[in-house]
């Protein structure tokens, strides 16, 4: 990494996580120069997330494609309320801070839920945009969805296998965390799973990777 650091011809470095147990994830992390770092995982740019406004350089791939879009649907951030399933740093604490900046497609008001939540249902029937992330198949129930509220699933479990149709091969049914089929009949808008975040994600790693090679071309 130090190595990749030091070249310049290398704009961005992502580590495809998790790593073996063997090898320190933190420190691995931790050493990944923060311009370089288009994942936004060092804990400078999570500070610089924070913060927000134009201290922002790198905001983590999967809540970005969240924001993205929820703005490109043309849904109402100001004054909503999102609530937000899941606390991890990956999705939930980021989309979270990033939801709540004084910002465009944000501006809300959100509160933050997580399975160890006394009366989870309570909390999802308000939200006006209800994004979940918890990563336990079918979590929310579609009575627990506002009628119209935008749905964002971040959820990707496997719960089995099928033979593909196409191929004759064996590939994994991915389920997310809320019963689409039932819940597309009550939500606004819904993403898919798969199909749904996962492309986001790709999306705005390679602008962050654009946004890296800018700024280092722009300090020569």
């Amino acid at each position: 990494i130090e190595k990749y650091n030091r070249d310049d011809s290398i704009h961005g470095i992502l580590v495809q996580l998790p790593l073996p147990k063997q090898v320190n994830e933190k420190k691995v992390l931790n050493a990944i120069d923060p311009d370089k770092d288009v994942d936004g995982f060092h804990p400078v740019n999570v500070g610089r997330l924070m913060i927000g406004g134009s201290e922002v350089k790198f905001p983590p791939c999967t809540p970005a494609g969240i924001q993205e879009l929820i703005v490109r649907s043309g849904v109402k951030t100001d004054g909503a309320e999102v609530v937000v399933v899941g606390r991890s740093n990956i999705v939930g604490k980021p989309i979270a801070n990033m939801m709540l900046q004084k910002a465009k497609g944000a501006n809300a008001t959100v509160t933050v839920i997580h399975t160890a939540t006394r009366d989870m249902a309570f909390h999802c029937k308000r939200a006006d945009i209800l994004i979940v992330a918890a990563g336990v198949p079918g979590l929310v129930k579609p009575e627990w969805i506002k009628p119209g509220a935008c749905v964002i699933d971040v959820g990707v479990n496997r719960v089995g296998e099928k033979v593909s149709e196409k191929t004759g091969k064996k590939v994994a049914i991915l389920r997310g965390d809320v019963d689409f089929d039932a819940a597309k009949e009550i939500a606004g808008w819904i993403t898919p799973v798969p199909g749904g975040v996962g492309p986001m994600t790709i999306t705005m790693l390679m602008k962050n990777t654009l946004k890296a090679a800018q700024l280092r071309i722009a300090k020569k």
